[in-house]
């Protein structure tokens, strides 16, 4: 008889006393992105999703101003590979994300950062790193990344390793 095992990913909770320390935090995990990549970014109005978008684009050494895609669902960017920006708040559900193409086989090539990824339901499919966003205004943030995959857990792995500038070098 067979056993049956629940395989536990590994997670990592973080803190972010800033904007700049969520773009901070976003560059240093950019040196683990790999083509093929998607990251699901989850969170309410505000929490600093796009900030993460913006560091996790300067990471990558994207030159071009990034903003939040609402009205357009989706911004590419080239970089050392080119990052994918999905911004789903203006979608139904996982339906409208196909019909309006936004889940492509280009993605491969590169970085897919996914905004309102629970507009999708339940966990993205082909997530490898699932970012929970908790706190807004002036609030400290709270992040918590997620392995969905074993390529997720690379970047759980360096944000292991990663000091706020608020806590200084030791």
């Amino acid at each position: 008889m067979a056993e049956s095992r629940q395989v536990r990913r590994s997670s990592v909770a973080l803190a972010s006393a800033s904007a700049d320390e969520t773009r901070a935090l976003a560059a240093h995990l950019a040196v683990a992105a790999a083509p093929g990549d998607v990251i699901a970014l989850r969170g309410d109005l505000g929490a600093g999703k796009t900030q993460f978008a913006k560091g996790f684009a300067l990471g990558l050494g994207v030159t071009a101003v990034v903003n939040s895609p609402s009205f357009t669902l989706m911004a590419e960017y080239a970089g050392r590979l080119p990052l994918f920006h999905l911004d789903l708040y203006r979608l139904a559900g996982a339906a409208d994300a196909v019909a309006g193409g936004l889940l492509d086989e280009r993605q491969q090539a590169g970085v897919t950062l996914i905004e309102w990824a629970e507009r999708l339901g339940g966990p993205v499919g082909g997530a490898d790193l699932d970012v929970r966003f908790r706190g807004a205004g002036d609030d400290v943030r709270q992040l918590t990344l997620a392995a969905r995959s074993p390529r997720g857990e690379r970047y759980v792995a360096i944000a292991h390793a990663w000091v706020p500038a608020t806590q200084g070098a030791a």
